[in-house]
């Protein structure tokens, strides 16, 4: 059995999408940010990081989106989840996966998070008016070049798509026009008609 520490709207859904898809015994625990419970005490023993997810295993704790997705697919390789006999097509998925949370993520993140990176106002205005521009070149890349469609690695789903699915949810706020990147649209609308991805956003969103 697997506990997953997540928040609704967060990266966290990706890790949801990807137990629903593999079959995996697991249960939730809901972090509310309005509370700011992810600088608990309580929370912080669970990953000292404070943010989500985290996921609970029999053999400890992970921390980080593509590191979890990787555990799912490898965990429950009759999901198929991911190219598991092949290193380097899996390597290529880890590379997307990677992309996903080290760049597009980040930039994302100093819409709302420049105190991350600044100290003054008028800093965390500069990194806001830069998001939709930063945000949108890597939607840019992903839609011209690293989008095999139908889904994220060609004609076979895998865990890339949950984590496309899930930080495409977010590129509106962030300014991006969805009209440039049709391509990615259309992935996040079949996304979405998915049961998996259907019950994932409902409890997530449950209060």
């Amino acid at each position: 059995m697997f506990t997953l520490y997540y928040a609704a709207h967060t990266c966290a859904l990706a890790s949801h999408i990807a137990l629903e898809d593999a079959g995996a015994p697991y249960s939730l625990q809901r972090i509310d940010f309005r509370k700011t419970e992810q600088q608990s005490a309580d929370y912080l023993k669970i990953n000292a990081k404070g943010r989500v997810p985290a996921l609970v295993t029999p053999r400890g704790i992970l921390t980080e989106t593509p590191a979890i997705l990787a555990f799912i697919a490898q965990s429950f390789p009759a999901a198929a989840l991911a190219p598991l006999d092949d290193p380097f097509a899996f390597a290529e998925l880890q590379a997307f996966n990677n992309y996903l949370c080290a760049t597009l993520h980040v930039a994302h993140a100093h819409r709302m998070r420049g105190h991350r990176w600044a100290s003054e106002a008028s800093s965390f205005a500069d990194m806001q008016r830069k998001v939709p521009e930063s945000v949108g070149a890597c939607f840019d890349l992903i839609e011209r070049q690293m989008l095999r469609g139908p889904w994220v690695m060609g004609d076979t789903y895998t865990i890339a798509d949950p984590y496309l699915l899930t930080v495409a949810q977010w590129l509106e706020g962030d300014g991006v026009d969805p009209k440039r990147i049709p391509r990615v649209i259309e992935h996040r609308a079949r996304m979405a008609e998915r049961p998996n991805v259907k019950k994932a956003i409902a409890e997530e969103l449950a209060e």
